[in-house]
């Protein structure tokens, strides 16, 4: 997988960071009364959870198909691993030829 995903989870992190900070500033310099002022946070915070909530369910989906595809991968390696193991304790095949042994070399 691509170390992408961290980049994309920073920046995603700063746009809403920045985002909220620019919306506070915004509310707090709007020639607005201060009823119409908390009116407009209370719909804005209401907008937020909403985001937030939207944002969570997506990292656990996220979560969970990372999940799914290493336990897939896992599952493979142990069978891999099996299988080599499995061909490692079975005895060599007899030949009906023998090897025919190498003079030891002289120096």
């Amino acid at each position: 997988m691509a170390d992408n995903s961290g980049d994309l989870g920073s920046f995603l992190a700063g746009f809403v960071i920045g985002g909220l900070i620019g919306a506070g500033v915004a509310l707090l310099m709007a020639p607005q009364s201060g009823e119409e002022t908390r009116a407009l946070i209370a719909d804005k915070s209401i907008e937020l959870r909403d985001r937030a909530v939207e944002t969570a369910e997506e990292a656990q989906s996220r979560a969970g198909e990372f999940a799914s595809q290493t336990a897939e991968a896992y599952d493979q390696q142990v069978q891999r691993i099996q299988a080599a193991v499995d061909a490692g304790k079975k005895p060599p095949k007899k030949d009906a030829e023998a090897p025919a042994e190498e003079a030891p070399a002289e120096s």
